[in-house]
C-alpha cells in the first residue's frame, strides 16, 4: 500500500475527518476484541494504578501484542481506540488498551489529578503490560495526546530499555502543547465546548471522589482550555506557571536525536490542532520516519468506499515486516 493517503475529494475536509475520528458510527457490529476484554488494573510505580482492557487471542498464540492509548479526555472505549483495537485483533495480534490517569472509568483510583506530563507512571506500566506478552513482541501506538506520551516512552528507551519493545507508531501527537491548546480555542468553536465540556466533567468526578483535596467549583466557569490550564495550576505545585508546565512534554527540534528505537509518526497538513511547522523543524535521524500527509484532519486517515481506516493497514504492514525481520 502507499505511504501517501489520498481520500476521495469528498471526503477530504479535515473537520469530516477529526469529527467522524471519535464518532460511534466507526464501530457498528460486533467487535471480537471487546467480547474478549479483561480489565487490568496495571502498576505504575510509586503507588500510581492505571486502568486497561487485555483482549487475548482465543484460538492461537498471537503474533506479538500492540498497546494502544489514547488521547486527551479520551479512553479506552474511544471510537478511534475501538476501531484501530479492531482491526488488529482481527489481524491476529493480542491489545491491550491502556487509560491513562483520570481517564475512562479510573478517577478512584489515584488521588493525585491528571496532567500531560505524568510520564513517569505511564513508561511503568507500559514496562509491566510488555510483560505479559513474555517473549513476543510489543508494538506500542498513541493518538492525539497519548502520541505525544507514546513519543516521550520511546525517548526513554535510550535509558531504559524494556526489551520487547520494537517499534513506537504516533498518529497525530502535539509536539509543542501550548500550541495545540492555543489551536483548540481558537479553532471551530465546536473543538473548544468539546474538549472543555469533558475536561470539566473530569474535573467534577475528581472533586466527588475526593472532596477533601479538590474544589474546582471557582474555576469550572472558564470558556477556553488555556483560560482553564492557567487556572489550574495551583494544583500543580511543582509547576510554577503554565508555560513551564507545558514545556515539560513538549517535542521540538532536536528532541528525538538520542531516539534508539524505531519510530513512526503520522500528521497532517490539514489537522486542525497541530501546527505542521513544528514536524518539518524536527532534526533528522535514521530511527524517526515522518509520514506527514496533505489530508486526515486529527486522528483522520478515513476512507470511505471501500470504508478503512488507512493508518490501521500502514501500521499492521509495518508490525509484520518488523517481524519477518527480527
Amino acid at each position: 500500500m502507499s505511504v501517501q493517503f489520498y481520500p476521495h475529494r469528498l471526503y477530504r475536509n479535515p473537520h469530516l475527518q477529526s469529527i467522524l475520528a471519535t464518532s460511534p458510527v466507526r464501530n457498528n457490529g460486533r467487535n471480537a476484541m471487546m467480547d474478549v476484554a479483561r480489565q487490568m488494573i496495571v502498576d505504575g510505580g510509586n503507588g500510581v494504578h492505571l486502568l486497561g482492557y487485555h483482549s487475548v487471542q482465543p484460538d492461537q498464540p498471537a503474533k506479538a501484542l500492540v498497546i494502544l492509548i489514547h488521547g486527551w479526555e479520551g479512553s479506552s472505549e474511544s471510537a478511534y481506540i475501538q476501531s484501530s483495537g479492531k482491526y488488529l485483533f482481527e489481524k491476529g495480534y493480542d491489545v491491550f488498551r491502556l487509560n491513562l490517569r483520570d481517564h475512562g472509568e479510573s478517577h478512584h483510583l489515584n488521588e493525585g489529578l491528571f496532567h500531560g506530563a505524568l510520564i513517569d507512571e505511564t513508561v511503568g506500566a507500559v514496562s509491566n503490560i510488555c510483560s505479559l506478552a513474555d517473549d513476543r513482541p510489543v508494538f506500542l501506538m498513541g493518538f492525539s495526546l497519548g502520541g505525544n506520551f507514546a513519543l516521550r516512552i520511546a525517548l526513554r528507551q535510550s535509558l531504559c530499555r524494556i526489551a520487547n519493545l520494537r517499534h513506537v507508531f504516533a498518529i497525530s501527537p502535539p509536539l509543542d502543547p501550548y500550541k495545540a491548546t492555543l489551536c483548540i480555542d481558537e479553532s471551530l468553536p465546536f473543538y473548544r465546548y468539546y474538549f472543555l465540556k469533558k475536561w470539566k466533567r473530569s474535573l467534577r468526578k475528581k472533586q466527588v471522589l475526593f472532596p477533601d483535596k479538590y474544589d474546582f467549583n471557582g474555576i469550572l466557569n472558564l470558556k477556553t482550555c488555556l483560560g482553564l490550564t492557567e487556572a489550574i495550576m495551583p494544583w500543580y505545585p511543582e509547576y510554577s506557571d503554565y508555560r513551564l508546565y507545558f514545556r515539560e512534554y513538549t517535542l521540538l527540534k532536536d528532541a528525538f536525536r538520542d531516539l534508539s528505537i524505531p519510530v513512526t509518526v503520522v500528521t497532517s497538513e490539514d489537522d486542525p490542532f497541530i501546527p505542521i511547522d513544528d514536524f518539518r523543524r524536527l532534526r533528522k535521524n535514521p530511527r524517526l520516519q515522518l509520514l506527514i500527509q496533505r489530508y486526515g484532519g486529527h486522528c483522520g486517515f478515513l476512507e470511505f468506499f471501500p470504508y478503512a481506516c488507512w493508518y490501521d493497514r500502514l501500521i499492521d504492514r509495518t508490525i509484520q515486516r518488523d517481524i519477518e525481520t527480527a
